[in-house]
């Protein structure tokens, strides 16, 4: 099977743009053949990059709430057109897709990753267990429902979102199910994924697929509110997508700078030789010792019983 990690450039807080976007490196993809293919964290209208910059934890400053609510305001919602669009797009090109996205439910945003299936449907939605820093300044925390693999083709393939790569647990979970193929997705820089790609590869013997944005602080719209601040910045975001093989090596090494689809041509069976001498979850295990509980339940404020 061919996979791609959809290595492209932002379209900050424009969801219009950021869906011609995605179907157009969609088009791209199924012209190469890919059958999966993984946009970046947020992608879709774009990564909370102003907070570590400008002070985002000052108390009730009217800047910052301005940014904010145009933050939620370019967000997406799981039936919104936006959303739908991609999800046609995506069962009439027969491409399987992870898409990072700013999923907005009332007045709050979560990141959110997105499976669609190559048939065109909605087959999973994750949010990120717990925003990493400043990012806690404008996402709400996530639940365990969308920890779950799919089947595509042959593959098993599960997703974590940016820094929950880091947690064994959550990792651990999607080993448990099965898993072959591990995306991960980030906001773009090679400096996060070069190790992690590689070191997912040879815990979980699995193929290991990073995707990443490239962002300019030029791309911000002229009439955000820190907008003056921001525009002259020389930007950390320089993508790093990447995909490593279940043996630890490098496919595709991180690439940086370059707008384009990251490919490559994977083998299950080769997934099942690297497990000959160690399966983490299988006959390296000892499930007598070690165990895990994962709730799935999607959490809610309030139960109404009618």
């Amino acid at each position: 099977m061919r996979v791609a990690a959809a290595q492209a450039r932002c379209p900050w807080l424009d969801s219009a743009a950021g869906v011609a976007k995605v179907v157009d490196f969609l088009q791209r993809a199924a012209a190469d053949n890919v059958e999966l293919v993984a946009f970046p964290e947020t992608f879709l209208s774009g990564y909370p990059f102003w907070v570590e910059q400008t002070g985002g934890a000052r108390f009730n400053d009217p800047d910052q709430k301005r940014a904010y609510a145009a933050y939620v305001d370019a967000a997406v919602e799981l039936d919104g057109p936006e959303l739908r669009t991609i999800v046609e797009a995506a069962g009439d090109l027969k491409v399987f897709t992870y898409l990072g996205i700013t999923e907005r439910v009332r007045g709050t945003v979560y990141c959110s990753l997105v499976a669609i299936s190559s048939d065109g449907a909605i087959v999973g939605v994750h949010r990120k267990l717990m925003p990493t820093h400043e990012e806690r300044l404008v996402w709400g925390i996530g639940d365990g429902h969308g920890l779950r693999t799919h089947q595509v083709g042959d593959l098993t393939v599960g997703g974590l979102i940016c820094w929950e790569n880091w947690m064994p647990l959550a990792r651990h979970s999607l080993y448990a199910q099965g898993e072959n193929l591990h995306v991960s997705v980030w906001p773009g820089s090679s400096r996060l994924t070069g190790d992690i790609t590689r070191f997912i590869a040879l815990e979980g013997r699995v193929y290991s697929l990073a995707a990443g944005a490239l962002f300019s602080y030029a791309d911000i719209p002229t009439d955000f509110p820190f907008y003056d601040q921001l525009a002259e910045r020389k930007s950390r975001y320089d993508g790093g997508s990447a995909i490593a093989g279940p043996d630890g090596q490098w496919i595709a090494p991180p690439v940086s700078d370059e707008e384009r689809l990251v490919t490559a041509d994977i083998d299950p069976a080769a997934v099942r030789a690297e497990r000959q001498n160690f399966d983490p979850t299988g006959h390296y295990a000892r499930a007598d010792v070690l165990h895990l509980q994962v709730d799935r339940r999607r959490l809610t404020t309030a139960e109404f019983l009618d």
